[in-house]
């Protein structure tokens, strides 16, 4: 494995370093929202996290060239829509420069208000909790709200490209505070 040295005036190279932060084998979301006049924004993401349980709290960053940026740094609350393997497609549209990505996808709103994409592994209603300027992001901490999910496999990215996950399809037998197995 070869290191990159960063050079005494500046940081690493920042090419290299985002193929480096490319190896992270992450999940797929497209986080959703609504102005103050309604209308639904939405981006795709792979910059999510948990945070707590106690408090239920979440991560997302926003880009700065995100379209609607100036939206998430006001809204009342969002959504992280986690897409199933068969969404590419979605992510590739919200990850566009459109017009209206909402177009031809179908989705309902939320119980909080935020839009819900139809099709997703799991999607989270969040409040936000709180907001950080960070470099080139905001980052977005939410306080999940409502959830729901279901079994079908994620959409994965890693090292710039949508990877697929082998095996079968797994069910969740229960999710409660006792272990969560897969189903036979």
């Amino acid at each position: 494995m070869s290191e990159i040295e960063p050079a005494p005036d500046r940081g690493p190279d920042t090419a290299a370093l985002r193929r480096a932060l490319g190896c992270f084998v992450t999940g797929v979301a497209v986080v959703t929202t609504r102005d103050a006049g309604g209308v639904p924004h939405g981006f795709t993401a792979n910059s999510f996290t948990s945070v707590s349980l106690d408090p239920p709290l979440v991560l997302v960053c926003v880009g700065r060239e995100v379209e609607g940026l100036e939206v998430y740094r006001e809204c009342e609350g969002f959504a992280v829509n986690m897409l199933a393997d068969s969404q590419r497609t979605i992510s590739e549209t919200f990850a566009a420069d459109l017009p209206d990505r909402f177009a031809g996808v179908r989705w309902r709103e939320g119980k909080y208000g935020s839009p819900i994409l139809d099709g997703c592994i799991a999607c989270l209603e969040c409040a936000p909790w709180q907001r950080i300027e960070a470099g080139d992001h905001l980052v977005l901490i939410g306080r999940v709200l409502a959830f729901e999910r279901s079994p079908d496999r994620p959409l994965v990215f890693c090292q710039g490209r949508y990877v697929s996950l082998s095996g079968e399809r797994a069910g969740i037998v229960r999710d409660d505070a006792r272990a969560v197995r897969p189903a036979p």
